[in-house]
């Protein structure tokens, strides 16, 4: 039994997992997005925010603190010049996983892995839905105003067939075939 193993293998030796979680980190710092499996996504939460964290106080001992988890000068100097300006102020839980489904190669669920201040999309549950009902069929309109709409919609389907075109030009053939004859009876006259 597992009690209070914490952390994932990822199916890697020790070396190579903190490697991976090395190139993982300096890659989501330098983007701010990165799409990878979902272990690997929660994993690499657990290693960045306590980077993020210390990244908050810009001292040297910090700076270097950083550079020795990271190995990528870029990388420190974007996380504390652009990074650190914009999730100063947040006490924590700087990143973000969403889930995307399964890959088609292997099945493996992916996930993408962002910072929370750089998200540039709005999530969807901040505009409000329409609640759909079970009732799909029916409106939340008074019944007269209902039956009225409904009788609009159905003369206008009427005229937009094309047996209501040909009726509405045979009807007007006939009323010109009567203006005809109208003016021919008043010329016999």
């Amino acid at each position: 039994m597992r009690h209070q193993v914490k952390g994932r293998k990822l199916g890697r030796s020790t070396p190579h997992r903190k490697a991976t979680l090395q190139a993982l980190a300096v890659a989501l710092i330098k983007e701010q997005r990165i799409q990878t499996t979902l272990p690997k996504a929660k994993e690499l939460r657990t290693y960045v925010e306590p980077i993020i964290t210390r990244a908050k106080e810009d001292t040297t001992h910090n700076r270097r603190q950083v550079f020795s988890k990271l190995r990528d000068k870029y990388a420190v100097t974007e996380l504390f010049d652009n990074i650190i300006p914009e999730v100063g102020d947040r006490p924590g839980g700087y990143t973000r996983v969403v889930k995307l489904g399964r890959r088609l190669g292997d099945s493996a669920q992916l996930a993408v892995i962002e910072l929370v201040d750089f998200n540039d999309v709005k999530p969807e549950s901040a505009e409000k839905k329409q609640k759909r009902t079970r009732r799909a069929g029916k409106s939340n309109k008074p019944t007269g105003a209902a039956e009225e709409t409904q009788k609009e919609k159905k003369t206008e389907k009427k005229k937009e067939t094309p047996k209501a075109e040909k009726e509405e030009k045979v009807e007007e053939v006939k009323a010109s075939e009567k203006s005809d004859e109208a003016d021919n009876t008043s010329e016999e006259k």
